[in-house]
């Protein structure tokens, strides 16, 4: 496992908002460990708080927005992907304005400021999730789609299809995020000029600017929308070379440098699910609707996978049924674990192979035996038992009485052959020799039976 990290140095940097035309300055902080990526709007009354989180999404258009509390941050997907890109967890971004500059239209100055801001390792792990199965979303209309599939590393393979053939079908692939500063970072937002117009009539893009997108040039313009187009950008209209092709014939910076900015809006987009996602990312059409609208069914689906835990018999268990007969007073036949397979700070996890000689499905049911689930209950709080005397040392006798079962809800039932996994979370400190603990118990990746329960530890 790596470390957590964040920026070494505190940096700012200036620029213009794209759709707001206002200056902005930015501020890079260092944050402390699990406090995330969070932007902080200095400029409101109490300086309230936005967390990068994807469920805070409000506005696609032309760029990602956040919002909480009626507080807003805008055109944040290039920043977001940069630090990403460059594995910083925990950072305060300072904004005195609702929207992030838009800079070159890259991630190119964004990568210099962190380059400048240097990084550091902190003292906890980083966070990581993996892929169990892949994940696949298509539009209704069939035309864009994105693949998850499992992987070891993340990696991303992008294709994009425009109808003008000044873009047409272009395709860019990132294997690894170690090239994301040289072959992406320097990739432009790009625009064609037919949208350019309808963009500012809508009273948008006030910080355009030639130096800050790709525009290409779809069609040709009549004399008035030349001048218009001079007045938007503050030219002299003799310094506007209006020809098929890219604005001003710019070079651009790849031969695919449009696919290669579409992935890497995709990265900044995705980083909003607030975890670190392994994966193989297949992305067709893809753009900042659906990016973000796939960013929040993947952290849906990530959630609820990653909280299952999952049994390798090859694993040698931290306790065996021997320990577990030191710290806990049951016998047969009321002894409902076999074993504690995992161990943290607030949580066991411990596991019961169901069998056909178990005595009770001589009555429950011989017809179709099911584990009745009051003893399914049972053995989550016997589980619970060894989160509480985990640390018990040998010779010591505790007993656990539980007070109160709560919100027992019952999923699916348990049958001969079954493994049973029982995850135990601790719900707050012990006090005064109570615990509450949250249960689940699990056959597979689907859930049995959940409890929340209060237990009271007293010396034997």
């Amino acid at each position: 496992m790596t470390k957590q990290r964040t920026i070494i140095n505190s940096v700012t940097i200036e620029g213009r908002g794209l759709h707001s035309g206002k200056m902005a300055h930015v501020t890079l902080l260092p944050a402390d460990v699990d406090k995330g990526i969070f932007f902080k709007r200095i400029d409101l009354e109490n300086q309230p708080i936005i967390p990068a989180d994807v469920t805070l999404v409000t506005d696609t258009a032309r760029g990602t927005s956040l919002e909480k509390d009626g507080a807003k941050i805008s055109t944040i997907e290039h920043l977001m992907a940069s630090l990403r890109a460059n594995q910083i967890d925990n950072i305060e971004i300072d904004v005195d304005c609702e929207e992030v500059p838009i800079l070159d239209g890259s991630a190119k100055y964004w990568i210099e400021l962190l380059v400048k801001a240097g990084s550091q390792e902190q003292e906890k792990e980083k966070k990581y999730i993996s892929l169990r199965e892949p994940f696949h979303y298509i539009s209704d209309d069939g035309k864009i789609e994105y693949w998850a599939l499992p992987a070891d590393d993340f990696s991303v393979s992008c294709t994009i299809d425009f109808a003008s053939d000044l873009i047409g079908t272009q395709m860019s692939e990132l294997q690894n995020l170690s090239t994301f500063n040289t072959d992406f970072a320097p990739c432009r937002t790009f625009v064609f000029l037919s949208e350019i117009m309808m963009l500012a009539e809508h009273n948008l893009i006030k910080g355009g600017d030639l130096d800050n997108a790709i525009i290409f040039v779809d069609k040709e313009l009549e004399q008035a929308q030349k001048e218009k187009l001079a007045t938007l950008f503050n030219k002299d209209i003799n310094e506007i070379k209006v020809e098929r092709g890219v604005l001003n014939n710019i070079d651009l910076r790849f031969s695919n440098e449009p696919a290669r900015h579409k992935l890497l809006d995709f990265i900044g987009d995705l980083s909003l699910a607030g975890t670190n996602i392994n994966g193989h990312f297949i992305i067709k059409r893809p753009g900042h609707t659906t990016n973000t609208l796939f960013a929040k069914k993947l952290k849906n689906i990530m959630e609820e996978n990653n909280n299952i835990p999952v049994y390798d018999p090859n694993k040698e268990p931290v306790f065996d049924i021997m320990e577990i007969r030191k710290r806990l007073p049951h016998r047969f036949p009321m002894l409902l674990i076999d074993k504690i397979i995992e161990v943290g700070e607030d949580y066991v996890v411990g596991l019961k192979n169901v069998t056909g000689n178990e005595d009770f499905f001589n009555g429950h049911f011989p017809e179709e035996p099911v584990m009745p689930g009051v003893l399914i209950v049972e053995a989550l709080g016997q589980t619970g038992g060894m989160l509480v005397l985990k640390d018990a040392k040998p010779g010591e006798k505790y007993n656990t009485y539980f007070m109160k079962f709560e919100e027992v809800k019952f999923r699916n039932k348990v049958v001969p052959g079954d493994t049973l996994i029982l995850k135990l979370c601790q719900q707050g400190p012990i006090r005064r020799g109570i615990v509450t603990m949250k249960g689940t118990a699990y056959v597979g990746n689907k859930v049995c039976v959940e409890a929340t329960m209060m237990a009271m530890v007293s010396k034997g």
